[in-house]
């Protein structure tokens, strides 16, 4: 038997209960909007310009976490993608790691890569595009060779990241100084690097040990694991890494409230040009700590995220 449609008439909009603006709650203020900043007044008249809405708002209340953490002796640490290094953002991260602010750093593979051949080169990041069809993609002897030398010392037990700083300080690398790792093997400070098998340029080469490189990335983890288990109090920034650091983040995290460690009051960070959905899920939400998740360009959000801890600091 068929349905018989029915006839609806327009909604008498003239029952409607309504109320006063004066008594609705608002998300927004005019408190809260933008100033405009004076020309010449300097980054901090530039940071109280910004409305306190939304990113602007997430990026204060982050930068509010970073310095709270580093003036309590507590750890920030860096989780980064290699596109951070690729975009110029290194000499950010160091100068976090000199003032005391940064006490970790991990990255995959191609960060690892990346930062080496800069050291070495004072460049980095080939044109896939163009040497793909030929199969010159990828095929710097350099990089390989460093890297498997570094694989060779990190897998005697101090791990890949401290046996790579510390390999492009002996071999006085020249552009050094805008190395990550060496920075922290100067300082003596944890950077971790956690490969994942065939997703790096220096693993098509023969002088590659996957036992070595393997075992080297394996003590890294469990150095991260000790990093994880103190993290009570402290940052964990995910910048520019979809797959790989937050699934690293998730397996810290379960070892360290495994062994005990209190791991619960701690603030998360994602930032990157999008947001995806291991990084919410393994670093802002089941984590169960304070997340702030900031969506933009590595090269403009970290150089403000800086200034602004710098600041802080100073007021201290």
């Amino acid at each position: 038997m068929k349905r018989k449609g029915k006839d609806y008439g327009p909604t008498d909009l003239t029952r409607l209960r309504t109320k006063s603006i004066a008594q609705r709650r608002s998300l927004v203020e005019v408190k809260d909007f933008a100033r405009l900043a004076p020309a010449g007044g300097g980054f901090r008249a530039f940071e109280r310009s910004l409305p306190n809405l939304l990113a602007a708002r997430e990026l204060r209340g982050l930068a509010d976490a970073i310095a709270r953490a580093a003036r309590s002796g507590r750890p920030v640490v860096a989780a980064i993608g290699a596109h951070v290094i690729k975009c110029g953002a290194s000499p950010i991260l160091i100068d976090l790691m000199r003032r005391g602010v940064i006490t970790a750093l991990a990255t995959h593979g191609a960060g690892a890569v990346h930062d080496y051949e800069v050291s070495l080169a004072g460049k980095t990041s080939e044109d896939v595009a163009e040497g793909l069809p030929s199969g010159g993609f990828g095929m710097a002897r350099e990089t390989a060779s460093g890297l498997a030398r570094a694989a060779e010392r990190g897998a005697q037990g101090e791990g890949l990241g401290r046996a790579l700083g510390k390999m492009i300080l002996k071999d006085k690398n020249r552009w050094a100084r805008y190395s990550v790792f060496a920075t922290a093997a100067k300082l003596k400070i944890p950077a971790t690097v956690h490969v994942a098998i065939g997703t790096d340029v220096a693993h098509m080469h023969s002088q590659i040990s996957g036992a070595a490189l393997g075992e080297a990335s394996l003590v890294d983890f469990r150095i991260l694991c000790s990093v994880v288990g103190d993290l009570e109090g402290g940052v964990w920034l995910n910048i520019g890494s979809a797959v790989v650091m937050p699934e690293v983040f998730l397996k810290a995290l379960s070892v360290a409230r495994n062994l005990g460690h209190r791991v619960e009051d701690f603030c998360s960070a994602n930032l990157d040009m999008i947001q995806h959905y291991r990084p919410r899920q393994n670093v802002l939400l089941r984590p169960r700590g304070k997340g702030f998740a900031i969506t933009g360009h590595h090269e403009i959000m970290l150089p403000m995220l800086r200034m602004m801890v710098v600041e802080r600091m100073r007021d201290a």
